[in-house]
């Protein structure tokens, strides 16, 4: 079996997805009465995700709420939220646009993975409905079979992200310099560091910082989900 010659990673919120997973459990928590204080949790999210598009939150803040979220019941009763939420929130939003672009790297016989901030516990169910076997996604800390709040290694966040993939190719004999080509789909300034180590960085409804870096730089910009951006205009 020869190596594949080509290396595709994905971003996921607001990349392949037109919304934050992360922020839409969050949010499906509080609505639905299981988070605690649902007033509570939704200023806290809110809160959260404002601090993330001004680029001034930090791996470990965004964990002790939302890995904090995991905690309290039991991870059977856990799962059976996440297919409500699932099939409520993000199987509606999953766009036949962004599944064709998987598609096509696969079909490609390129190397493909979803390279995400938010947990793993959100995001593998994601990452199985795009078919995307390969997941790098922030790891929750798990004692005795539940979760503990905490993160487990290196965040896949930010400067994270290179050291996450470095290591998951590592493993697999591989490195990010023996591809012919390597390309990471990203919406987001947090991922520079990332998109600055392949070959072909694509700024994907990028922010409009991302979009400038994009333009002065020179890097494909790719707009999945223009029809929906021109309907909010």
């Amino acid at each position: 079996m020869t190596s594949p010659k080509r290396l595709a990673l994905f971003d996921l919120d607001h990349t392949l997805l037109p919304l934050d997973s992360d922020y839409q459990w969050a949010d499906f928590l509080a609505r639905t009465g299981r988070a605690g204080d649902p007033a509570e949790a939704q200023r806290r999210n809110n809160d959260l995700m404002e601090r993330y598009n001004a680029g001034v939150l930090t791996a470990e803040q965004s964990a002790e709420f939302m890995l904090g979220l995991l905690t309290g019941p039991e991870p059977a009763e856990l799962a059976a939220w996440h297919e409500v939420f699932m099939q409520e929130v993000v199987m509606p939003a999953i766009r036949p646009i962004a599944t064709e672009l998987v598609r096509e790297h696969l079909n490609a016989g390129d190397l493909c993975a979803i390279v995400t901030a938010t947990n793993e516990f959100v995001t593998a169910p994601i990452a199985r409905a795009f078919g995307i076997e390969h997941l790098i996604a922030t790891v929750p800390e798990v004692r005795d079979g539940r979760y503990t709040g905490r993160i487990h290694g290196v965040p896949s966040f930010q400067a994270g992200k290179v050291t996450r993939v470095q290591q998951w190719l590592e493993r697999m004999g591989m490195t990010l310099a023996g591809f012919d080509s390597s390309f990471f789909y990203s919406d987001s300034p947090n991922d520079l560091p990332l998109l600055e180590v392949v070959t072909h960085p694509v700024a994907t409804n990028p922010s409009d910082v991302l979009r400038e870096v994009a333009e002065h730089r020179n890097w494909k910009i790719l707009d999945l989900f223009k029809d929906m951006q021109d309907a909010k205009s």
